[in-house]
């Protein structure tokens, strides 16, 4: 262990202890830079050079990590820091197999003891080595501090606006109850810095992992049950491109149901047929046979097939799920299975491609491809969305569910702006009572002081007897 890894590792727990005991923004970008640091010392300490893949995941964690400096909402930040998480294992770590990629967070995980331990020796080590330079910097250390507060103090006892400004770049250390919360955030900072320190020095070689080959079936009895399968998927097919050109009235009239419950009916069965159907390639692709050239061609032309009609089921579940949002609006379950859907469908068309071009490079490419849509997801701001398309929604036909939108993030405020009174302070009042003037900068994400700018510049009217507009208020969000 280097002496820039322990220093690194002791400044992750101080920004730690000193950021993030206030919430989540881009404090989180703040506490990984020292983090990082110090595994790119023991990387280099234990020569293990940066490949392109590394550079790749460390882009695509450090770019998660960017969502919750951006949006306010709790599900999509959730995901992006899990996401970082996932993509900061996989830089450390490495690999390329599905065991490297699926199994990296687990060995960055299991190096926080060794990795503790693994400091243990080292501060030994140089306590027993340096004894004669450790005094001096301990005590240049401790007249830097000293000489910072004293005169930090003076400075701002003799300019407010210097004051005002220390006040906004230093923590505020004040409250005693804060004293146990951040003493845990300097220890998460420090274990998780030594870990990753630990992981990127002496990685779990996950690619030597050998998941054995399942056991080849015959031609007849493997390709039976897909034929099968493959002529069910396209009479479903056939069916949906009929009504595709047919129109949804006819169907209608035939089934006899509504035009809620034809959408609500399909999406859900589709949504799962998509998820078996990964499954049943997973299950053939380990049990095709593979005695010979035909073989080859067989397994190809099945599952290629297959493929193809799958991609027009996850279609027919999008449009189905179009219809039901262009009904009854849309919500966070309605935009998280619709983009879970579209990177379904995503996924099937790389396992197409590695059918043609081999499977080498397949789990990568789905970890790119996962990490690239939880991205999206957070930028393009799910409740900023939902908001803009219910409002939209209201502008033509009068539908809107209050409770609903008032329990949305402050990522919705700006499409709520736009609504006429009293429905608009109606709405934001409530967003108004959740925002924190006291959250420091660095915990306040850019939505939320984008609300704040448009409360600040045309408040709630408090002054409003009622928020009941009759018949414009309709809870349908739900059906």
């Amino acid at each position: 262990m280097t002496t820039v890894t322990l220093w690194a590792a002791l400044a992750a727990g101080l920004v730690a202890a000193l950021v993030l005991a206030e919430g989540l923004g881009v404090n989180l970008l703040l506490a990984a830079v020292p983090a990082a640091v110090a595994a790119w010392a023991a990387a280099r300490r234990a020569k293990r050079g940066p490949r392109p893949w590394t550079v790749v995941w460390a882009v695509a964690g450090l770019a998660l990590l960017v969502v919750p400096a951006l949006r306010d909402a709790g599900w999509p930040v959730f995901l992006a820091v899990a996401g970082a998480f996932a993509m900061g294992a996989l830089a450390l770590n490495g690999g390329r197999s599905w065991a490297a990629v699926l199994l990296a967070p687990l060995g960055l995980c299991g190096a926080t003891v060794p990795g503790f331990a693994w400091a243990a020796r080292g501060l030994r080590e140089r306590a027993a080595g340096t004894s004669g330079k450790l005094g001096p910097v301990l005590r240049g250390t401790g007249v830097a501090v000293l000489l910072l507060i004293v005169f930090g103090a003076l400075f701002a006892g003799a300019d407010a606006a210097f004051a005002d400004l220390l006040g906004n770049l230093v923590p505020d250390l004040e409250e005693p109850a804060d004293g146990p919360l951040r003493l845990v955030t300097f220890a998460v900072g420090v274990v998780g810095a030594l870990a990753a320190a630990r992981t990127a020095a002496a990685p779990v070689p996950w690619d030597r992992t050998r998941i054995p080959a399942g056991r080849p079936r015959g031609r007849t009895e493997w390709a039976l049950p897909l034929i099968v399968l493959t002529v069910l998927f396209a009479a479903f097919n056939a069916v949906q491109l009929a009504v595709l050109f047919g129109g949804y009235d006819a169907v209608l009239d035939k089934t006899g149901l509504t035009y809620s419950e034809y959408a609500r009916q399909g999406f859900w069965q589709l949504l799962i047929v998509t998820l078996l159907f990964l499954v049943v390639v997973i299950v053939a692709a380990r049990t095709a046979p593979r005695s010979g050239p035909r073989d080859r061609v067989l397994v190809r032309g099945v599952l290629g097939v297959l493929c193809a009609l799958a991609l027009v089921v996850v279609a027919s579940a999008v449009r189905r799920m179009d219809m039901y949002v262009d009904a009854y609006g849309l919500t966070r379950l309605r935009i998280s299975v619709l983009a879970m859907e579209f990177w379904l469908g995503l996924v099937i068309v790389l396992v197409m491609a590695a059918g043609v071009w081999g499977a080498r490079w397949l789990p990568r490419a789905v970890a790119v491809s996962a990490a690239a849509g939880v991205l999206a997801f957070g930028l393009m701001s799910p409740d900023a969305l939902i908001a803009e398309h219910n409002v939209t929604r209201y502008t033509a036909n009068g539908k809107i569910d209050r409770m609903y939108l008032e329990d949305l993030s402050v990522d919705a405020v700006p499409a709520l702006d736009r609504l006429e009174e009293p429905l608009r302070s109606c709405l934001l009042a409530e967003y108004a009572d959740e925002l924190d003037e006291d959250t420091p900068w660095y915990a306040t994400s850019w939505s939320e002081r984008e609300a704040r700018r448009i409360l600040a510049d045309r408040p709630a009217d408090r002054d409003l007897q009622s928020c009941d507009v009759g018949s414009r208020w309709e809870d349908d969000l739900y059906e």
